[in-house]
């Protein structure tokens, strides 16, 4: 039959519901802490927000940041059955014979693989990383292939590996939003690998040692992941902490010392779950709008997110977001589950802060000839009305 009162336009302004029953004060955000680095970058883990940032692009010299690629690749191939925790490995005279830090395995002796992750992780050996690239990938470049091949998947634009430790080399550089993304990728994909991470100690051959980032002793909201140290890297950290839901992620880039890479870390992460925090808006395949079809088997749409919507936002302003729908009139069958068909635009105040593609949530299928007939003349009466 003709429909009546056909959406040619739907724009739909409502105030997000809050979640709490005492609205927070309004906030303003202070400038954030001067921090002495190189590059680094703030991160929300779920929204990507940046919060904090300077030269985050940059490609610089990560020193043994790398082994965070080292790692996704080995948990890549654990995750994918490839490699087994439970396996072992024969050491070779170059993984033995590699200097800087060391776990302190043996030439030909076999090691058990969790070990060598332990050691490369909490210990940061460069001979258990160079030992896990080798009975991966049977060298150590072939195993660089496989860090490149998953940083371009990752999305690392700035990133670039030529060995598995870290150790200075020409054309081995990242920068401090890659080692962002990276660690949000270790964080998602691997959730029963990454405790490793949070860490304290690990004790091999006898010889225990302590994981270099002493901000898991200070901040017990410290989980992950990597410190790093050469004379052309300076001091850089790699951190991630959660408090109370949300999580961020902190990369600094060339401090002067082991010290200030934490003092500088604990600045940015102070300052961001003080003066910011994130909300999951709308989770991933729920109905968020319902959209008329024309020609169809079904004379509506049900619209939503293709992935889960999460925002971070200064504290206390949560009751001043706004979201909009804008979805085109006279939507035609057939649709395809998935097809983008609107737009979900999210405001603080008068200010645009993120939008998203609105999909169809289901398809649904040309109608038979007569509705597409009468549907069609319906159309077509309409747009009569249209020019006027």
């Amino acid at each position: 039959m003709i429909k009546n009162n056909p959406i040619t336009s739907l724009t739909l302004w409502f105030l997000l519901l809050l979640n709490f029953s005492v609205m927070a004060q309004n906030q303003l955000v202070p400038s954030p802490p001067a921090i002495s680095a190189e590059s680094y970058v703030l991160m929300d883990y779920h929204s990507n927000r940046i919060l904090m940032q300077k030269n985050p692009h940059a490609k610089v010299d990560p020193a043994s940041i790398t082994k965070m690629m080292t790692a996704y690749v080995v948990f890549k191939e654990i995750k994918n059955g490839q490699l087994s925790l439970q396996g072992s490995a024969t050491i070779s005279e170059k993984a033995w014979r590699t200097g800087g830090s060391k776990m302190f395995i043996e030439v030909d002796k076999q090691v058990n693989i969790e070990d060598l992750v332990r050691g490369m992780i909490v210990q940061s050996g460069n001979d258990a990383s160079i030992a896990l690239a080798e009975h991966i990938a049977g060298s150590e470049e072939v195993f660089a292939s496989m860090m490149n091949k998953a940083a371009a998947n990752l999305g690392m634009k700035n990133s670039h590996f030529t060995n598995a430790t870290g150790l200075p080399e020409e054309d081995h550089y990242m920068s401090a939003y890659d080692v962002a993304l990276l660690g949000q990728a270790l964080v998602r994909e691997f959730p029963d690998l990454y405790h490793i991470y949070s860490e304290k100690e690990f004790t091999y051959n006898g010889i225990k040692q302590h994981n270099r980032n002493t901000l898991l002793w200070r901040d017990p909201t410290v989980d992950g992941f990597k410190t790093g140290h050469t004379e052309s890297a300076g001091y850089c950290l790699a951190t991630t902490s959660s408090r109370n839901g949300m999580r961020l992620l902190n990369v600094v880039m060339g401090t002067e010392s082991e010290k200030a890479r934490a003092d500088e870390t604990q600045k940015m992460l102070n300052y961001g779950f003080r003066f910011f925090e994130t909300h999951k808006l709308y989770p991933a395949g729920q109905q968020q709008a319902v959209a008329e079809v024309w020609k169809g088997q079904a004379e509506e749409v049900s619209l939503g997110l293709a992935d889960d919507l999460f925002i971070t936002i200064p504290k206390g302003s949560y009751e001043r977001l706004q979201a909009g729908v804008d979805i085109p009139g006279r939507l035609q069958a057939p649709i395809t589950q998935g097809q983008i068909l609107g737009n979900l635009t999210i405001r603080l105040d008068d200010t645009v802060v993120i939008e998203r593609p609105m999909v169809a949530l289901k398809d649904v299928q040309q109608g038979g000839w007569w509705t597409r007939m009468v549907d069609g003349m319906g159309l077509w009466f309409k747009s009569f009305g249209d020019d006027d």
